[in-house]
């Protein structure tokens, strides 16, 4: 369907109340694809995105056109396409980012949010760049790694399915690497993240043929238009700055996984929920959840995603 990017591909079930779920960095629409047929079930109209540079999606060259306003606006022609007015919005991951700013810059749509993974933190300090920067002493941070263009590039293109598999196998539960081991998030001088995904099988909730999926959209489009995300986090910085410190008012949700980076480094984040999202109406820690909740954990979810929903004012 028509956005800003060009053209956004959807996934459809349901009719009902509009529910747009939103993925993260490196996935697809196929990452809800354990929600789709719940929601459709519970009475809603459930539409997975496929986030603008990602799979079936327009990739716009322009790495500037990745900006959090721009992914925003998207959302918002998604729900005018799909003939609505307002639409209840769900992210996970980079998703959940992108859901909370659509709830907070365009709240005479979003009428609700929930977020998976990665908690609200409204706008402010520092310019994410700088931040960055000073984390991980003589290690890079994973975000800082990503953002000159073509270097992440070229460690995962020549093999974006054994890059994709050990990706999820280092922020999944079962398979992430033991308390102690050098953690995934941080680069080595003259290294790659590649160097610290765990090896062995796939964590049980990825089968060989989802990774296909997966690697499939990758190996088609490149993972340029994905990165390019991290890219604009500076100028998110500079776009949001009429939202610094920001609550988000609207009913909303959070779902996290507690062995998740997500969730543990952004713990003071979650603490400040009652100012951050007043009109939260509950938060979950799953135990034993590693990053991936709602593939690794769908039931748990899929039950506290309905409840949700049914909870939310018809009108």
């Amino acid at each position: 369907m028509p956005s800003p990017a060009g053209r956004i591909h959807v996934v459809e079930q349901g009719t009902g109340p509009l529910v747009l779920l939103l993925h993260g960095f490196p996935e697809s629409w196929y990452s809800w694809r354990l929600q789709l047929p719940v929601l459709a079930a519970a009475g809603y109209r459930a539409v997975a995105l496929d986030v603008r540079g990602y799979g079936r999606s327009s990739k716009p060259d322009d790495v500037a056109a990745y900006r959090m306003l721009e992914l925003v606006a998207d959302n918002v022609a998604v729900v005018r396409a799909l003939g609505e007015e307002t639409a209840i919005v769900i992210g996970h991951d980079w998703g959940a980012a992108i859901a909370a700013n659509s709830a907070l810059v365009r709240p005479e749509v979003f009428t609700a949010v929930g977020l998976l993974s990665v908690p609200y933190t409204p706008r402010g300090g520092p310019r994410p760049s700088e931040a960055f920067a000073g984390m991980g002493g003589e290690e890079e941070f994973y975000v800082s790694y990503f953002q000159e263009p073509g270097r992440a590039e070229a460690e995962m293109e020549p093999d974006v399915r054994g890059w994709l598999a050990g990706f999820y196998a280092a922020l999944s539960a079962e398979t992430m690497p033991a308390p102690g081991l050098p953690d995934p998030h941080f680069v080595a001088e003259g290294g790659s993240l590649r160097d610290r995904f765990p090896g062995g099988p796939l964590p049980s909730w990825l089968s060989s043929d989802d990774l296909d999926v997966y690697a499939a959209e990758f190996e088609r489009t490149g993972v340029s238009g994905a990165l390019n995300r991290y890219r604009n986090m500076d100028r998110d910085w500079e776009d949001l700055a009429p939202w610094d410190a920001a609550p988000i008012t609207q009913p909303s949700l959070f779902i996290g996984g507690a062995l998740d980076a997500s969730t543990t480094w952004l713990a003071d984040a979650i603490d400040a929920y009652p100012s951050t999202l007043p009109g939260l109406v509950s938060s979950h820690i799953l135990e034993g959840c590693g990053h991936w909740v709602q593939q690794e954990r769908p039931e748990d979810v899929n039950r506290l995603l309905t409840g949700w929903l049914d909870s939310l004012p018809t009108t």
